[in-house]
């Protein structure tokens, strides 16, 4: 895997799906690095598969793996697993990763970026954030759900992937420092995940029910507060209307907590509530309405 048009993607979830199929549509070399038997199946049968907005199914071809050792002499590997799973990909990661290669996180949720920094060391891990979602409508088939901005900090090794990522048609930026990048769209996450799993709705629902758009702008603010506390700036002045905005741009969508909810899947509720509560109590900004969040979804996946 040393050539710079070979990609390694950890996961074989929605947004890996999406990420995979567009990589490779480009011309790149895709290896996939999962633990999800039927989504391995399906990837290796059929490629990595993509509706686009007419409905119509494009497949293209990609290597599925459950082994690390398939994939060693990875150049650039992107981490797209669900939070809880950082740190087994970070273990994955340090069996194949090259000594000077790159993983680049585009996860939700906070602390991934020191996860896998501390199993590979800081020069081989970069931060970002992705505004592109997706759909995961059966394994190995995804449906984006609009597209969005892929930011990454700045890293000395990135040329090849960020080259690779404006190839395959994304819309690419480097920054300085990805953290209050992060915390934007901790803010956004926080504000729209929870509620739209608890109450079994698309993202723009919120909007309808004026009791939910108050938890909405709440849960927005409580988060912009924490951030502030450590002495991050977001861009926006008012996180409930940037949560607002974002809610109505996605009406349609179904969140990743609300698809993760409705398989009976782990959730990501740990590293944006659960984060966002503990980080509050550090710096002593109060947060009931995360920490409620949390709770709620937490005792539902408990039931499940």
């Amino acid at each position: 895997m040393n050539s710079k048009r070979s990609i390694l993607i950890v996961g074989t979830g929605a947004l890996a799906t999406l990420f995979a199929a567009r990589f490779s549509a480009a011309g790149a070399d895709v290896t996939m690095l999962g633990t999800w038997p039927d989504g391995l199946r399906a990837l290796h049968r059929d490629g990595a598969r993509l509706v686009d907005a007419d409905g119509v199914e494009h497949a293209h071809p990609v290597r599925a793996v459950d082994d690390p050792a398939k994939c060693r002499g990875a150049r650039h590997a992107l981490v797209l697993v669900k939070a809880w799973q950082t740190e087994r990909a970070a273990r994955q990661l340090a069996d194949c990763l090259n000594a000077d290669g790159l993983a680049v996180t585009l996860q939700n949720g906070l602390g991934n970026g020191e996860i896998l920094a501390r199993t590979l060391g800081l020069p081989r891990v970069a931060q970002g954030v992705t505004t592109t979602g997706a759909t995961l409508l059966s394994p190995g088939l995804a449906r984006a759900g609009g597209e969005g901005v892929v930011s990454i900090e700045t890293h000395p090794r990135l040329g090849p992937l960020g080259d690779l990522l404006t190839e395959a048609g994304f819309n690419v930026r480097e920054v300085n420092e990805a953290q209050p990048l992060i915390w934007e769209k901790l803010v956004i996450n926080a504000a729209i995940n929870p509620l739209t799993a608890l109450l079994d709705v698309p993202n723009g629902e919120l909007l309808e029910r004026p009791s939910a758009r108050t938890l909405m702008g709440a849960l927005a603010r409580e988060t912009a507060s924490v951030a502030a506390a450590q002495g991050i700036s977001l861009s926006f002045d008012d996180p409930a209307a940037a949560a607002e905005d974002v809610a109505r741009r996605t009406a349609s969508n179904h969140s990743s907590m609300l698809q993760d909810m409705r398989r009976s899947a782990p959730t990501e509720i740990e590293a944006i509530c659960g984060a966002i509560t503990r980080a509050g109590e550090q710096h002593g900004i109060p947060t009931p309405v995360n920490r409620v969040c949390w709770q709620l979804i937490t005792a539902l996946a408990q039931g499940k």
